[in-house]
């Protein structure tokens, strides 16, 4: 006799991982959210949204890349949910935006419970540290599709700003201050030359380099800083923070010019924040050229503003205050939009 579970979807262990996964989602709630986990859709009251004198919706979506690879080679899953909040997050901040709520996708070849769990278990501190609430997600099980101790991990957030808060560079001027805060690592990108540079095997990435102070895995796999907080700490301490970009895939030369309008250029010195150690061993062990470095991660800088040269010392304590670290790289030029790195 035929049946769904025969042909590879375990119904049951659906159930199970929804289970398994409530105590997580519960801990996210904020009050605007309505009703519990299993409807079928999420619903969020808009009724605070209302004090706002022009409310601009912001979405963001994105997945982990390859960086899944190494929770299956480490058999650890409970931190990738991390990186998938934080690169939807990260985003909507980055325009000036809170996030309020946010929805995950997890493709697998096998549904297993305990590990579907771990993964929303990430998900819901990513939700916590960015107090946006997980109201709603999807386990999809494709047998055929993908191995069955594979999965990929992607996700969707929407956040809200007043039109008048929207960082959207139009205010740069000649001679103001670019601030960097420092990243916890690799972040979610660049992970396909990662993955090239170095063994992916277990062996590889349990071993401890005393230059990391850690193991090679333990370093990659640290999840991405999310910066809500931080930004939002900026803003309360009455400071406008006047073009922001996320350090994503493209480094800092992609990046940077997103943040800009035409005629504007950031200049960053290299040498005015120290490169955390996983990039120095990275770029020594794959022999590769600083320009191909700065164009594919984030080389320490997870998030770059740029703020008026009087603001400078309050928007540096607004950030240590959140428990990120600062460090002025920098700053805008009349000229052809772009980034000089030097």
């Amino acid at each position: 006799m035929l049946d769904y579970k025969s042909s590879g979807v375990d119904i049951e262990a659906g159930y199970k991982s929804v289970e398994l996964m409530k105590e997580h989602v519960k801990k996210t709630m904020r009050e605007e959210v309505l009703g519990g986990i299993g409807g079928f859709s999420g619903a969020f009251s808009m009724k605070k949204i209302k004090d706002m004198e022009d409310p601009v919706l912001l979405s963001g979506t994105d997945g982990c890349g390859t960086k899944v690879k190494l929770c299956f080679i480490m058999d650890k899953h409970d931190t990738i949910g991390i990186d998938a909040v934080a690169m939807c997050v990260n985003d909507i901040a980055c325009a000036g935006g809170e996030p309020l709520f946010f929805l995950d996708y997890i493709a697998c070849g096998k549904n297993y419970p305990e590990k579907i769990a771990a993964i929303v278990k990430g998900v819901a501190d990513g939700c916590i540290q960015s107090e946006c609430a997980l109201v709603g997600g999807e386990t999809a099980e494709h047998p055929g599709l993908m191995p069955e101790d594979e999965y990929d991990l992607a996700g969707f957030s929407v956040g809200v700003c007043d039109r008048k808060d929207l960082i959207d560079g139009s205010t740069l001027k000649n001679g103001d201050v670019l601030i960097g805060m420092a990243s916890t690592g690799v972040h979610s990108n660049g992970f396909s030359l990662v993955r090239k540079v170095f063994d992916m095997t277990k062996e590889s990435l349990d071993t401890y380099y005393d230059e990391l102070g850690k193991t090679l895995g333990e370093a990659l796999l640290a999840p991405t800083r999310i910066y809500v907080k931080a930004l939002k700490s900026i803003k309360n301490a009455g400071v406008k923070v006047k073009a922001c970009s996320h350090i994503t895939g493209g480094g800092f030369y992609e990046n940077i010019p997103r943040m800009l309008p035409e005629g504007k250029r950031a200049i960053v010195e290299k040498n005015s924040y120290e490169v955390p150690a996983i990039f120095k061993l990275m770029q020594k062990k794959g022999n590769i050229e600083d320009q191909m470095m700065y164009n594919t991660f984030n080389m320490g800088l997870g998030m770059v503003i740029a703020v008026d040269p009087a603001d400078v010392d309050k928007t540096m304590e607004a950030i240590r205050k959140t428990g990120d670290t600062p460090y002025v790289v920098g700053h805008i030029e009349d000229g052809e939009k772009g980034v000089t790195l030097c």
